[in-house]
């Protein structure tokens, strides 16, 4: 019982520690959360993907931005590459799990629009090759990243939260209801 608690106590801590230095991450915060209004307010839509929780956290996203965050208001466009299971497992059999964010991309976006990819690795190759696509196409990328790895030379915007995966994961929660409740303090 004892170890529980100490899980618990080293988790609180890690945590808070980290939430104690994390006001270098505001000006870039600002930064992506005015790409974001803009986007929007240009009736552009963003994108945004990511592997295992950080899947939950795209989809999280766009459920924020389109429904609501905190006051009602008009919709905003915003869509999760994550949730479709019939465009992930079609692209995953014809083609390969690292293309299941590109061909989205190619056939949702255009540019003006904004992709955020969030990864704690900053290697998922599916979510590069979607980077990869949209800087073709003239998409703006945002990374929310743990310690950075190859996504963070291909974001044109990102943040980076060098901790464990649990902790980056928690900090990314908390920067999207930040940003969520910014957009939605613009927009109405």
């Amino acid at each position: 019982m004892s170890d529980f608690k100490e899980i618990f106590n080293n988790s609180v801590k890690e945590l808070s520690l980290l939430l104690s230095k994390i006001e270098y991450l505001q000006d870039d915060l600002i930064k992506i959360a005015n790409v974001l209004i803009d986007c929007l307010k240009n009736g552009n839509k963003i994108l945004i993907c990511g592997n295992g929780g950080s899947a939950s956290d795209a989809q999280h996203m766009a459920a924020e931005i389109v429904g609501r965050f905190k006051k009602n208001r008009k919709a905003l466009a915003a869509i999760s590459l994550t949730t479709d299971t019939s465009i992930l497992t079609a692209i995953s059999n014809d083609f390969s799990f690292d293309d299941v964010f590109e061909r989205q991309v190619e056939a949702l976006a255009k540019k003006g629009d904004v992709i955020i990819g969030i990864s704690t690795s900053g290697n998922s190759r599916n979510v590069i090759k979607a980077f990869n696509k949209a800087k073709e196409m003239g998409v703006i990328r945002i990374g929310l990243l743990g310690k950075g790895g190859a996504l963070k030379d291909l974001s044109d915007f990102c943040i980076t939260i060098d901790s464990s995966t649990p902790r980056v994961q928690e900090i990314h929660s908390l920067l999207i209801h930040i940003l969520c409740e910014i957009i939605e303090s613009e927009i109405s």
